[in-house]
């Protein structure tokens, strides 16, 4: 809480008030660079901001406007993986909420668990398989309902958004493991008995506790490969991801279009 507290105190003095959150996931920071009016803030001159560590998260929070939508655009994030405990894995998700977001958007690079699900294309997150571990709500006190986690007038504006751009979109389930392992042929099948569609490691945090705290959440994932078809590693991921960014930006800015119209979802 007083991590919180601090960051929140920072940057209310910085930014103004957004009304949605965005967080770019492995490779696709560049997906932001449309926002006007912008500000950049390095995470390590945020109080309580943790140092970004992984290649492809440059630790960055932008914020601006993006198609007449106020955004905060968190430009990489804290994975468990690399040792943090939940809370700094969620920090930007209570911070977006603490400065009035009404809305996040949560994206990340994943591995397809169905031949379906082709690398190059995204997947719009209509539920998940939280496998982590650990729950980021633990030792709150609370019970959080997740059903209908993922909202479903977001995620019907981002598939008609996708589709009038002619990218190649399909709607399915994340699996959100802990990492920094890739998985094993065996936990892949069995992530897609269990009903998976595509896999990572990050994101199901998040939406939990953007769920907690009333945000309306929306989740898109780029497909960089077939997990553990392909022995490629993180670095490869990056290359794909990156060349993804382009049309992540693209789909972005017309899905807050969507959001800035009067009557629009968020």
């Amino acid at each position: 809480m007083d991590r919180i507290g601090e960051a929140l105190a920072f940057l209310k003095e910085k930014c103004p008030a957004p009304r949605a959150a965005l967080v770019l996931g492995s490779g696709l920071s560049a997906a932001a660079e449309g926002l006007a009016e912008s500000v950049a803030l390095p995470y390590a001159g945020i109080p309580g901001f943790p140092a970004a560590r992984v290649e492809g998260h440059p630790g960055r929070l932008t914020a601006g406007v993006f198609s007449g939508v106020p955004v905060l655009a968190f430009c990489g994030r804290f994975h468990h993986y690399e040792g943090h405990g939940m809370d700094a894995v969620t920090l930007p998700v209570r911070l977006a909420a603490g400065l009035g977001a009404e809305t996040v958007v949560l994206t990340n690079a994943a591995g397809s668990l169905r031949t379906e699900v082709k690398p190059g294309s995204f997947l719009v997150i209509r539920d998940h398989l939280h496998m982590m571990g650990e729950n980021p709500l633990r030792g709150e006190g609370v019970f959080t309902p997740m059903t209908g986690a993922y909202d479903a007038g977001l995620r019907a504006l981002a598939l008609v958004r996708a589709r009038e751009l002619g990218l190649e979109v399909a709607e399915g389930v994340y699996v959100g493991v802990s990492g920094p392992s890739f998985e094993t042929p065996a936990e892949a099948e069995a992530y897609r008995r269990l009903g998976g569609d595509a896999v990572g490691m990050s994101t199901t945090p998040e939406a939990i506790v953007a769920r907690r705290l009333g945000l309306k959440v929306l989740g898109l994932s780029a497909v960089t490969n077939y997990a553990a078809r392909e022995d490629d590693g993180h670095g490869e991921v990056l290359r794909r991801s990156g060349a993804m960014a382009g049309d992540l930006g693209r789909w972005l800015a017309a899905i807050f279009t969507g959001l800035a119209l009067p009557g629009g979802e968020g």
